[in-house]
This record gives structure tokens, sequence and C-alpha cells, in this order.
């Protein structure tokens, strides 16, 4: 157990933490466990490659932990309904592929490394989450939050071909370089 790793584990203590405050109506308050999650996983990521520990741990519950609090505080959004529930179902259905296929590649030890679609989805996706936030009342600012989650949308969409084309070119040549 290091630092970074104790961040990502209370990151996803988090989710839930958030999920209670925005369902109890408490917007403010669950912005602000959003956002605390948001700096907690900047600083992790900083500090594990600063401080050289990485883990495969860190691989596999970091990304973990952003999917959670992702996915739970869009369905916040769906559930107060800011957000279409299409667009949680897109996301839900990309990240179960994703699941799988990385559940494939390592079978085939495989490792896809993040591509630059992937994280500017995410940074999409986030911009578009406070936009759309119910913590101000200005319409202009949640209209362009819904455009910005969709652009979020095409963009996590694109990174999943990019990486499934990816797996599959390095699968195929690790194939033909055992022959």
């Amino acid at each position: 157990m290091n630092l970074p790793n104790a961040l990502t584990i209370f990151r996803i203590l988090l989710v839930p933490v958030f999920a209670s405050l925005y369902m109890d109506g408490h917007t403010i308050a669950s912005l602000v466990v959003y956002l605390l999650a948001g700096v907690t996983d900047m600083l992790d990521g900083y500090l594990a490659r600063k401080w050289n520990q990485i883990t495969d741990f860190g691989k596999l519950c970091d990304p973990l932990a952003d999917k959670l609090m992702q996915l739970t505080m869009l369905t916040c959004l769906v559930t107060s309904k800011i957000v279409p529930a299409w667009a949680l179902a897109l996301l839900v259905a990309k990240e179960l592929v994703m699941v799988v296929g990385a559940a494939y590649m390592l079978g085939n030890k495989v490792v896809v490394y993040a591509n630059m679609y992937g994280k500017t989805a995410t940074v999409l996706t986030i911009v578009s989450i406070i936009m759309l936030y119910p913590w101000h009342d200005i319409a202009l600012l949640k209209e362009t939050g819904i455009v910005v989650l969709y652009i979020a949308l095409a963009v996590s969409i694109l990174a999943m071909i990019i990486y499934i084309v990816s797996a599959y070119r390095d699968i195929r040549d690790k194939e033909h370089h055992n022959y």
C-alpha cells in the first residue's frame, strides 16, 4: 500500500458519499465531493509517476474509480432528468465492451495503452458534467453542457474503436510473430 493507491481507494469510497449527498438534494456538497475525487485522481497519478510507485493495483483500480464516479454522476443526472437515459446507456455499453476487451487482451498478454482520444473524452465528460450539474440555473450553460456531453460520447466511442483496432493489430502481430 502506498499513498497513490490509498488515494484511489479514497476515491472509490467517495462514490457512495457523492450519490447519497446528491440524492438527498445536497447539490453543492455533492459537487464538492465530485471535484475532490477529480483532484485526488490527478494527485494519485502524479505521485505514482513521480515516486515510481505505479502498481498493478493502481493500473486496475484507478480507471475503475474514475468510471464508477463518472457513471454514478451520470446516473444521478439521468434520475434528475438533466441527461437523457440513452446517453448513460451508451456509455455503460461502451464501458462493458472495454472491460470485456481488456479481459480478452489480458488473456492474450497484450496491453493497449490509453490514447489521446480517451483522455480527451474524459476531460470533455467532466467539463460537461460541471456545466450540466444542478448548482446553477443558467439555461445557456446547461444547453452547452449537453452539446459537450454528446461530443464527449462521440469521442469516447472513437477512442474505443481505436483501442479495438490497436488491440486487434497487436494480437494479430503477436500471433504472426509466434509462427
